[in-house]
């Protein structure tokens, strides 16, 4: 429950930051007459950095760098990582009374197979998730890939890493979109371990596993993503920030925000 509860309030969150600059830039699109428009022309200062920074110049990532990036989240080192701090997790937590708030059967057992078993399975989930993200968002035409922000400061960052658990650019100009890939991959993650190879209703230790608790998975799953763009963030961003948060110009083409154009 409190699993579902915090997958909701992300989604709650997401639209509540994403309404306020929308809502800024409605109205003070509106707010003038055609000529005090074409004046207004002076860019905002530097200093403005504090927000996210979404309308610089945007390049629209090639298929290359989609699948570099897709083999980054499924197979990099933050995929063996998390797989392997869960699998932990969750044979710590794990007993016959709560085999369905843990997320991890106690058919599985102790022991270190049993943990090799659990870190498969979260290895899985997370292939599963990236597999469903990056072939929704070819369908959807989105570009899901996490970019660092651009702004300055602990919290407008973490706000960006959440915003983007949710969130795309969409089109040549990488606006943000709610993106439905990005919402619905982990659920598929989750679906997939439960009607697939978690223990089925028939199992003699445990009642068995279903959609219910397939979407259960799905909401902590939704959880692990965020925590995933918060270490994109604050630790390492992957093959296109190799060089740290600060854009260079030989990687400005694969971070897609080149300042010097």
């Amino acid at each position: 429950m409190k699993m579902c509860r915090a997958g909701f309030l992300i989604v709650a969150i997401t639209f509540f930051v994403i309404s306020q600059p929308l809502a800024k830039a409605q109205s003070s699109s509106g707010s003038g007459t055609p000529a005090q428009s074409q004046t207004q022309t002076a860019p905002p200062p530097a200093s403005s950095s504090s927000s996210l920074q979404l309308t610089l110049t945007y390049h629209r990532p090639s298929e290359t760098e989609k699948l570099k990036n897709y083999a980054f989240d499924s197979f990099g080192p933050y995929a063996f990582f998390g797989a392997a701090v869960a699998g932990a997790y969750q044979q710590a937590v794990t007993t016959n009374a709560t085999p369905h708030i843990s997320g991890s059967p106690p058919d599985w057992g102790q022991g270190w197979d049993s943990y090799g078993v659990r870190v498969a399975n979260n290895f899985g989930i997370n292939l599963v998730t990236q597999t469903a993200r990056y072939t929704l968002a070819e369908v959807f035409r989105e570009d899901t890939i996490y970019y660092r922000c651009e702004c300055s400061g602990i919290l407008p960052r973490v706000k960006h890493a959440l915003i983007s658990t949710v969130t795309a650019r969409r089109g040549e100009d990488g606006h943000r979109v709610f993106s439905f890939p990005a919402l619905a991959a982990p659920y598929a993650g989750g679906e997939t371990a439960a009607l697939l190879w978690y223990p089925s209703a028939d199992s003699i230790r445990s009642r068995g596993f279903g959609p219910v608790d397939g979407f259960r998975i799905g909401n902590y799953n939704l959880l692990v993503q965020a925590g995933l763009n918060l270490a994109l963030e604050f630790v390492y961003g992957g093959p296109h920030t190799l060089l740290s948060q600060h854009h260079v110009p030989m990687l400005s083409n694969a971070t897609g925000s080149n300042k010097s154009n």
